[in-house]
């Protein structure tokens, strides 16, 4: 064997140690070789999967109930997964059966929903709202009941804050699969959601899972975020993210 083609060999595989990318694949004439080929169809379904695979509302309540405080589960507009799908506009709205707790006084309201991927906040909102939640309520915050959303988008959680009254809110959702991660998600924080919103009103947190950004870090700058935004009284393009700095030297 040439000894370049061995040495350029050692080289890709470490580099693709450090990154879950796909680089340096392996080529059989003027296409991908059988093996990447493969694990890059066997991801592709993955994602596939992630989107169309329903949320267990039922179960999710009952661990998120173990973080102490009410849980309350309803629906987005869209009536089944494929409508979520064809009509982005009815996730962003409440269906119209709905049932809310009555409005109060809150500081922020955590909402989770399963977006593109349920997958992503069945394995991954516990951790991080145990984090954030404790440390908001050690401050004295008042939280409003936690709400689950089937087929719902970010933008639902407005709707949800404004009917219960919340200063702020916190949208956990699964974010669309990608060929590296079919279980991500994301945090969009908004301060005064309001019907007309937009994605620059927000802050976002994203690739949130074990081996993005980690829950007790994602937890961190949730909680840091609604902090800032109850101090300076703004979010999103407004509102710089400090909390990377602050985490620096943090175990």
């Amino acid at each position: 064997m040439n000894a370049d083609v061995t040495s350029e060999d050692q080289v890709w595989t470490a580099l693709r140690g450090l990154t879950a990318a796909r680089i340096g694949l392996k080529r059989a004439g003027a296409a991908l070789a059988t093996a990447p080929l493969l694990d890059f169809r066997l991801a592709h379904a993955r994602a596939r999967d992630a989107v169309h695979e329903p949320l267990d509302a039922a179960r999710l309540a009952a661990e998120l109930g173990e973080l102490g405080g009410p849980v309350v589960s309803i629906a987005s507009a869209a009536p089944d997964r494929q409508s979520y799908l064809m009509r982005p506009d009815l996730g962003r709205r409440l269906a119209a059966d709905a049932l809310l707790p009555q409005a109060g006084a809150y500081d922020t309201v955590f909402v989770v929903a399963d977006g593109l991927s349920a997958r992503a906040v069945e394995l991954h909102a516990r951790p991080v709202l145990a984090h954030a939640m404790t440390s908001l309520r050690g401050e004295g915050w008042k939280l409003a009941p936690l709400v689950i959303v089937r087929h719902g988008r970010v933008a639902i959680g407005d709707a949800i804050a404004a009917a219960l009254g919340a200063e702020s809110v916190a949208v956990l959702i699964g974010e669309r699969p990608g060929l590296s991660a079919p279980d991500s998600m994301g945090a969009y924080l908004t301060f005064k959601p309001r019907a007309h919103s937009t994605d620059a009103d927000r802050n976002c947190i994203s690739n949130i899972r074990p081996e993005g950004i980690g829950y007790d870090s994602a937890g961190f700058k949730i909680a840091h975020l609604l902090r800032a935004m109850r101090a300076r009284r703004l979010s999103g393009v407004s509102l710089k993210d400090e909390s990377d700095r602050l985490l620096i030297g943090r175990p």
